[in-house]
């Protein structure tokens, strides 16, 4: 059983947070390497080669990290932290799920606009709600998310939900299952924001 309560999925890939030194899911953290300059990249889509080391997708522990000289210790050989290295993941990761967001759009698995969205909720062809961390609170309880784990999506303020469909500003989108569905969500959950717009990571 994970932290949680719900039943492990045993082919789900776990890693170690090297600031925290709580094992998690992959899902939850993020991948970093160490660039040819000798300085520490994040890795939100997990593909550069390289040694990975990994930490819990929230800032007090990137900040950790980088303040303590753990990439140092976890690559074995003197490595550089970038200034402001949780506000570049916090940007990186809000640019792949806004990217995902935008080709499930393309690909007709993405809606936006409050009755397009409550039509796909209702008839159960959303796996996942967004809604706009600044959007009116009053407004976002009118739409329930579907059931399930990362079901709902608030990470992303009106401006890049709009940008994700070509539109200045959008408070809800849905998701539907499909190739990008599982990608966008997970990618979500390394962003969180709070209800004042502050995000974790």
């Amino acid at each position: 059983m994970t932290r949680g309560g719900r039943e492990k999925d045993q082919d789900e890939p776990e890693r170690k947070c090297i600031a925290t030194g709580e094992v998690s899911p992959k899902a939850g953290l993020i991948r970093f390497v160490v660039g040819p300059e000798g300085a520490v990249v994040p890795d939100v889509a997990g593909k550069l080669p390289g040694r990975g080391m990994y930490v819990s997708a929230d800032r007090a522990s990137i900040a950790k990290a980088a303040a303590k000289g753990l990439f140092s210790r976890a690559a074995r050989q003197p490595v550089k932290s970038p200034e402001g290295l949780a506000d570049l993941v916090e940007a990186l990761v809000t640019r792949r799920v806004t990217d995902l967001l935008s080709m499930a759009r393309k690909a007709g698995d993405a809606v936006t606009g409050y009755e397009k969205v409550k039509e796909w909720l209702v008839s159960g062809r959303a796996v996942a709600l967004l809604q706009a961390s600044d959007g009116s609170e009053r407004g976002k309880t009118k739409l329930r998310p579907p059931k399930g784990e990362n079901s709902l999506i608030s990470c992303l303020n009106a401006g890049e939900i709009g940008l994700a469909f070509g539109r200045e500003r959008a408070i809800h989108a849905a998701l539907a299952a499909g190739g990008l569905s599982d990608p966008c969500c997970r990618g979500s959950g390394k962003a969180g924001r709070s209800a004042n717009g502050q995000r974790s990571a």
